[in-house]
């Protein structure tokens, strides 16, 4: 397909989804929701790729919301509001919920639904100069569809000062409350990000679409939970008498890579 805001370019399994709107910054409106939503759809559905990485052009990963897009929202009845921010949220769902692994390749301004966007990769590395910040009650405005993602990555208790303060977070700080998981030279971020897709594609494709699964499954659960228990001995007996496990065991003990290595 064709993206009027993405560019998508692939390098072995691995595929980068480039937003394209540098000059503004890759900020987000209508048109890069929808081929952000559109492009993850395709990528999921192609066997020949097996990690996504998602990037900006540029001098930023994002900015946020464009301003013109959310001039034009502000005239909006609430029912047009309603349907773009259900399309907003079907973008951000699309990438959390990947079948692939996604890692976010962070550098410059990473601000309000930029934020939401390394929220929502399983994997966020950034250069350290990267900065984040969830600015919205700035504008009169909440992080609402990225909330759930943010507070989920940093925790509540983080959430609760920089949802309400807005301030700038910086990427030792985003380190540290988890909302990146590396900050690296910014000279280093591609090759950083290389290593871990490297590691991310000796995993066995069904396995890591099937251990995401099994990470929403854990959320908020307890071992105390008889249930939680018995569904996890359910999933490992199903997933060992497939064929992808035992062609990984049986690779593991003939001391040769798997056949999707």
């Amino acid at each position: 397909m064709n993206y009027s805001t993405l560019e998508i370019t692939r390098s072995g399994q691995v595929a980068t989804v480039w937003m394209n709107r540098p000059e503004l910054h890759n900020a987000m409106n209508e048109h890069l929701i929808a081929d952000l939503t559109a492009a993850f759809r395709e990528l999921n559905r192609d066997d020949a790729v097996r990690v996504i990485v998602l990037a900006g052009h540029g001098k930023s990963f994002s900015a946020g919301a464009d301003l013109d897009w959310m001039r034009r929202a502000a005239g909006y009845t609430e029912a047009q509001n309603l349907e773009d921010a259900n399309k907003l949220a079907a973008m951000l769902k699309g990438i959390y919920r990947s079948k692939k692994p996604v890692i976010a390749r962070i550098h410059g301004a990473a601000l309000a639904g930029g934020t939401g966007l390394t929220a929502v990769c399983d994997i966020a590395v950034a250069t350290d100069a990267a900065r984040f910040a969830l600015t919205e009650v700035r504008l009169g405005l909440i992080p609402a569809t990225i909330g759930p993602y943010v507070a989920d990555a940093i925790g509540w208790r983080q959430a609760r000062r920089y949802f309400l303060s807005a301030e700038r977070i910086d990427a030792a700080t985003a380190l540290r409350i988890g909302l990146v998981h590396e900050v690296v030279a910014e000279d280093a971020l591609d090759s950083r990000i290389a290593e871990i897709a490297a590691e991310l594609g000796k995993g066995a494709p069904h396995a890591l679409a099937a251990a995401k699964d099994l990470l929403g499954c854990l959320h908020d659960s307890s071992p105390l939970d008889d249930e939680l228990l018995s569904d996890t001995a359910h999933r490992i007996a199903a997933i060992r008498i497939t064929d992808e496990a035992r062609e990984g065991l049986a690779a593991f003990f003939e001391k040769r890579p798997p056949s999707w290595i």
